[in-house]
């Protein structure tokens, strides 16, 4: 991915980043037992970029407007704070940078999806996934190559992770 200066800039400032779960770390797909459990699709692949952003000493989250164990469990797994059952993603996300200590201006939302707009809109480096629905599109800053549970977290991560370290070397 090919980055302008003001691009480059933005993810050296930033200090917290926020993640939608569905379509983000999931295909956007869901499977139904006949018991009514959901299973969904992550890929293991987002892990280390996580755990990389984390030693950069990046604020992580997940907002997800749905409330689900099973994102719950996969947050639990990654190491990542989550918040569910969240339909105003841009409030919360504004009272969560705050509680850490970081501006919106250094903050990035990955999204996919419209309900997650209002939160794409009042950040410094908003992000969609590359399968991401048409409208989240339009509000995007950079768009991973990767879509939503493929890879698309992880993408993310080690783009951030490359500009930190070019920086570094560069005094």
């Amino acid at each position: 991915m090919t980055l302008t200066e003001a691009q480059t800039e933005t993810i050296r400032r930033l200090r917290f980043v926020a993640f939608d779960f569905d379509g983000v770390f999931t295909d956007n797909g869901v499977w139904i037992s006949e018991t009514g459990q959901e299973s969904v699709r992550c890929s293991r692949l987002d892990g280390l970029g996580l755990s990389a952003l984390r030693r950069l000493g990046l604020g992580l989250v997940v907002i997800s407007t749905e409330t689900n164990p099973v994102v719950g469990e996969r947050c639990r797994k990654l190491q990542i704070d989550c918040v569910q059952g969240c339909k105003e993603k841009d409030n919360e996300l504004r009272r969560l940078v705050t509680e850490f200590g970081a501006t919106l201006e250094e903050t990035a939302f990955v999204g996919n999806d419209i309900n997650d707009l209002p939160a794409l809109e009042i950040v410094g480096l908003p992000v969609v996934v590359a399968d991401a629905y048409p409208t989240a599109k339009k509000t995007r800053y950079l768009e991973t190559t990767r879509p939503g549970g493929h890879g698309a977290v992880r993408e993310f991560c080690e783009l951030v992770v490359a500009v930190r370290e070019e920086a570094l070397s560069h005094g």
